[in-house]
């Protein structure tokens, strides 16, 4: 039968697992497969597996539980093994790799960060700090711009906005870099301005926290950084 796999721990871990609900619905019982020195925790995999909220929740509640009473492996949403055998065999194949893994993430915890830049309140900025493109902006509203203008305009602002979210991007990054010992760092989006996660020492964890929501706090108008954390090392195992 198969089995939905959350994480793998080495089995000196408390695995307290009493309460703990798993993905499917019903909810699966999660249990613990056992290997010689590592374990993986598992529960009947569902036929119905969706990306719905109810089994997002259930599979990140058990690796946060898991995770709250030592090092762990978190499995990426939606990784189902044939049978516990097949567990056993990769925990048996992959054990020194896993343990070493499991080592470098003791103590450790992610955090991500993420900062938004709202268009319109971005424009508005260029359009009242920069002298030619007010000028431009203003040809055009009084209809003696050229399309020349028009473009000239258009590409102005791009820029100035693509600036100003390299900027705050760097800013971010360069005061939080520091306090962690790993990270990654996802290509600039329209969505986001910035996009990483980063792997932070738990006796730098509330140092973390607290630069990222001074920094937060420190942004006007039309920029957002939004900080979650501590969680997991979801990005790292």
């Amino acid at each position: 039968m198969s089995v939905y796999v959350y994480a793998i721990t080495k089995d000196s871990h408390p695995l307290d697992l009493g309460g703990t609900k798993g993905v499917g619905e019903p909810p699966g019982e999660v249990r613990v497969v056992r290997g010689d020195s590592l374990c993986a925790v598992v529960s009947e995999a569902p036929d119905d597996l969706s990306v719905a909220r109810r089994d997002l929740e259930a599979h990140h509640q058990v690796q946060e539980r898991l995770w709250a009473e030592g090092p762990t492996l978190p499995i990426g949403f939606g990784f189902v093994a044939a049978d516990e055998d097949a567990v056993r065999a990769v925990l048996a194949e992959r054990a020194q790799l896993f343990a070493q893994r499991l080592d470098e993430l003791a103590g450790r915890a992610e955090f991500n960060v993420k900062g938004v830049l709202d268009e319109e309140a971005a424009v508005r900025a260029v359009l009242e700090q920069n002298t030619q493109a007010r000028e431009l902006n203003e040809r055009t509203r009084e209809g003696v711009g050229t399309y020349e203008d028009r473009l000239a305009l258009g590409q102005l602002i791009s820029q100035e906005v693509q600036g100003r979210q390299e900027a705050l991007a760097a800013e971010v990054l360069t005061a939080l870099r520091p306090l962690a010992v790993a990270e990654k760092v996802a290509p600039p989006s329209h969505q986001y301005f910035v996009s990483a996660s980063f792997l932070v020492d738990e006796d730098r964890s509330e140092e973390f926290g607290r630069t990222g929501q001074e920094l937060a706090e420190g942004y006007g108008e039309g920029v957002e950084l939004r900080l979650r954390g501590p969680l997991p090392p979801y990005s790292f195992a």
